[in-house]
């Protein structure tokens, strides 16, 4: 039984794997889009999450933790600068796995593993782009018939376009029928 074990051995060593993974995060922060298989792409995103995090964090601690992962100080460099202003307002979930195709040869579930974009907030002088609805919560059945609005309580049964479509596509698929035979 594997009580508390939250990590993947797939198949390769310790130090193997160790070193596979800080390939995959150098990776990923550099090119911020990466296609792996699925596995490989679960255990990454909890890692390059963990990246990000220490590069919000900024100071001289996060980044020596993060140089003994990340290969080259140049994505070192990505990571603490732009990629930290890029997630500043943001608390987590930094990277998003989609799942793709079976790879031919072994038919391994692939997976693309890429950063999401940040949140961007509006500016404080422009009007955000959400439509403001004047709907009223908490009015009664009376004050909503009265408005005009149908109530909220739902019908037993088909509405009547809903017969209407389906006696027509009755209808139709007997002309369609008829149709056939007379040819």
């Amino acid at each position: 039984m594997r009580h508390r074990v939250n990590t993947r051995k797939l198949g390769r060593t310790s130090a193997h794997r160790v070193a596979m993974y800080r390939n995959l995060v150098s990776s990923l922060l550099e090119h911020e889009k990466l296609e792996t298989t699925h596995a490989k792409a679960r255990e990454l995103k909890r890692l390059a999450d963990r990246m990000i995090t220490l590069g919000k964090r900024g100071d001289l601690h996060a980044r020596r933790q993060a140089m003994r992962v990340i290969h080259g100080r140049e994505v070192t460099a990505k990571l603490f600068g732009e990629l930290a202003l890029r997630y500043a307002g943001r608390p987590g979930g930094y990277t998003r796995v989609l799942r793709t195709r079976r790879r031919v040869g072994d038919a391994a579930e692939m997976s693309i593993v890429q950063l999401v974009e940040a949140l961007e907030e509006p500016a404080a002088g422009k009007p955000s782009k959400r439509k403001k609805t004047s709907k009223k919560r908490g009015t009664s059945k009376k004050e909503a018939a009265s408005a005009g609005k149908p109530s909220k309580r739902k019908t037993a049964g088909k509405s009547s376009t809903a017969k209407k479509t389906t006696t027509a596509k009755r209808k139709g698929r007997k002309k369609t029928a008829a149709k056939a035979d007379t040819d």
